[in-house]
Parts: structure tokens; sequence; C-alpha cells
């Protein structure tokens, strides 16, 4: 295989292994729709926005998010060096930031930051942070146990898992996977470059989208001791040059989806979750039909209900918008959405599924589109607000 495996350290818990029947799946995927178009529209977010900043200007945006008003305001920062990608824990008591640099502490390699947060108040305070080990960590996600931070490392093209401890803390690593190996594109293939990592419903599996050698690797998450392993179906492939970058489940979890960067395509997979096998069914490009491929693209979301499918382009400056076939899988074109502004890095789909966050990381600004129930399709509410380099985006309800 093209990794090396390291392992260090244990984690004192054990988690109770989470459903991962064909009808659990199924279950899960009719709740996302029943909340998605049953939440409350006057339940206010904090939305937490990571940011592409450093020094004194840097941190976590904290906003405040009105559905009825579909208005955002702003409410305080806390501080960290180039949290470009945020992340919530379960109990929403916690949440963990990269910090994308390449050395830290006199050491080479970035950090992930734990902070504890008041939903009454909006107030992040940072508890501690912990190396990723390899460099430029670009994103991360909590495992459904809460028990384990895992992050992908750009820079370095490795993966990390981070033990969380006791008061939400992050600990020493527990499992370091280094990639080795490059692709055909000489300018940014040269090496790998880990640029997501993601759990599957059933917290099983964790995915990672290595841009720099056209593969995504699949690894088994013991959740005794915080290990990573190959899966029996250690890997699916893209088409060479593609540039695999951001990955989504659906939430049946039959269906997974990566967006390519380099080629602005979409790839759609079945998953079978036994055996961790990612199976392309379609690629499809994330641009108008009859456009030229210009610039590059970032993120890829499922929609709450399961029924559409949304992805960034940079350079275009858009939202492309597909609706899924819920028994293939297979994706269909709906149309592009302009962002209003420039460098469309990352987005969001609110836990409702009525709004996405579209944030445009050179203008500076977020702005909040509106979401057909029906077609997916995306329309212009007229509310932006301005933050410094916007990149990640999570929520977090509030609590009065």
């Amino acid at each position: 295989m093209s990794r090396v495996i390291l392992r260090t350290g244990q984690n004192r818990n054990a988690f109770v292994r989470a459903a991962g029947s064909l009808s659990a799946m199924a279950a899960m995927a009719a709740l996302a729709t029943l909340l998605a178009t049953t939440a409350t529209a006057g339940d206010d977010l904090w939305v937490l926005v990571g940011t592409s900043t450093r020094g004194d200007k840097g941190g976590i945006n904290v906003l405040r998010f009105n559905p009825e008003t579909a208005k955002l305001t702003k409410h305080g920062v806390a501080n960290v060096d180039n949290p470009s990608f945020v992340a919530v824990h379960p109990s929403e008591k916690f949440v963990y930031s990269v910090a994308e640099v390449t050395t830290l502490d006199g050491k080479r390699g970035g950090a992930v930051a734990a902070f504890s947060f008041d939903a009454k108040t909006g107030t992040l305070t940072k508890l501690n942070h912990s190396s990723t080990i390899g460099a430029g960590p670009c994103h991360l996600v909590v495992d459904q146990t809460g028990r384990y931070v895992l992050a992908a490392n750009y820079g370095g093209g490795s993966v990390v898992v981070l033990p969380i401890e006791d008061g939400g803390k992050v600990g020493r690593a527990s499992s370091f996977v280094q990639h080795v190996g490059s692709s055909v594109n000489p300018q940014r293939q040269q090496a790998p470059h880990v640029h997501s990592i993601n759990l599957d419903p059933t917290n099983q599996f964790a995915v990672a989208a290595d841009l720099g050698v056209d593969k995504v690797f699949v690894y088994r998450l013991n959740g005794k001791n915080g290990t990573l392993t190959d899966a029996p179906s250690p890997f699916g492939k893209v088409a060479p040059g593609a540039g695999p970058r951001h990955f989504a489940f659906h939430p049946t979890g039959q269906f997974a989806y990566v967006i390519n960067e380099i080629s602005l395509t979409v790839t759609a997979f079945t998953f079978n979750s036994t055996t961790g096998e990612l199976a392309e069914i379609q690629t499809i490009s994330t641009l108008p039909p009859g456009t030229e491929n210009q610039g590059s693209t970032a993120e890829v979301r499922v929609h709450p209900s399961g029924r559409f499918l949304y992805g960034s382009n940079r350079g275009h400056d858009s939202i492309v918008v597909y609706s899924i076939d819920q028994n293939t899988g297979k994706l269909t074109y709906v149309e592009n959405e302009p962002t209003q502004g420039k460098t469309p890095r990352n987005f969001f789909v609110e836990p409702s599924g009525k709004f996405l966050f579209a944030e445009n990381q050179q203008s500076g600004t977020i702005v909040v589109l509106k979401i057909d129930q029906q077609t997916g399709a995306l329309s212009p509410t007229g509310n932006s607000i301005e933050v410094p380099s916007p990149v990640c985006i999570r929520t977090i309800p509030v609590q009065e």
C-alpha cells in the first residue's frame, strides 16, 4: 500500500459500535429528511467561522443567525493562528480547529486547538492544543462518540488521530498515517497532499481524500484505542490528475461524493459499509454545460434530506447544484448559482436545510442563499456579512 502507518499512545475508553444495517441507514435518512423539513424556523444558530488569518486579527469568528430574517450578525472572535477549519463535538460543549501552520512550538507540524463553548453566550475559551505531527493541517472531524479528533495534513501528506480527554482537551496522537506517492500533474501532484478526513455514518470508517496521489483512502477506526488500519478495500480511485479534495457521505451511507479540485468535477461512488469499498458510478462537471474549465473547486456537501448535492467553484465563483437519484446515487445537474463574491472556498448548509452560507474567501464575505426545498436550487436572500478570509462554517443552536 502507498503509505506507512505508525501508532503511538493509547486511549482509555471503549465505545459502543454504531448500528450498521441497511435498515438503520434508511431510518437515518428518513430522520434527516424529517428534521430538515420540520426544523423550527425561530431557532437561532451560533455560526462558527474558521478563517485563513494570522496575528492579532486572526481567529474563529462567532456570528449569530436568525432564520426568520436570514440575517447574520457579528458576536465575537476567539484568537488562534490560521484556524481554517473547525469541528463541533457531539455534545456541542467543545469546538476544535486546525492551526494550519508548518511549524509550531519550534517543531515541524501544525496543531489542533481545543475550545470550550458556551451556547448561551456564544463564548469560545481555549483549552489547549496538540501537534498533528504533519505540516499544514487543513481539515478535521470529531467522531460520533466524541472521543477522537481526526485531522488531515495537507502539507505533510498525512492523517492523524488525537484522543479527546476529560474536559474536552486534545491529547497526543494515538495514530498517525503518512501517505507516499505522486500523480500526473507536476505542479500539484509531486507528493501526497491529504485535503480532508471524514467518517462514514456508522463511525467505523475514516475516509481521506489525497489530492496529490488521486486516491481516496479508507481506514478502519478502532474505537478502543484510536488507531487507523487499512480497510479491506483500502482506497477508491479518481481519474489521473483530477485532484480529490473534499468528500461527503449520503445520509444513508450507501453513496459518497468527492469533489476534484484540479479537474473541476465530482465523482460519485457507491459505498460498501462492510468492506469500505468505494466503487465509482459517475463523474460530472461542476460547471454549466459548455463552459471551459476555469479555476478550481473546493467544498462538497449533501443536503440534510439527501436529495441534493452542492459544490463550490473558485474562479467561476459559483455553487453548483445537483439532484441525487435516491436509488442509484447518480447526480443530475440543476444549476450554478453565483456566490456574489470571489473565491468561494467553502460553504455550509445549515441544519434545517433551508439556507446555504457561501463563504467568499478573497472578498471577505459570507452570503446567505435560500434553498428551494423541491428542486434544491439557490436564490439570493439579499443578506451578507463581512468576515476576514472566511473558510469554514459550523453551527450550534443558541441556548436561551
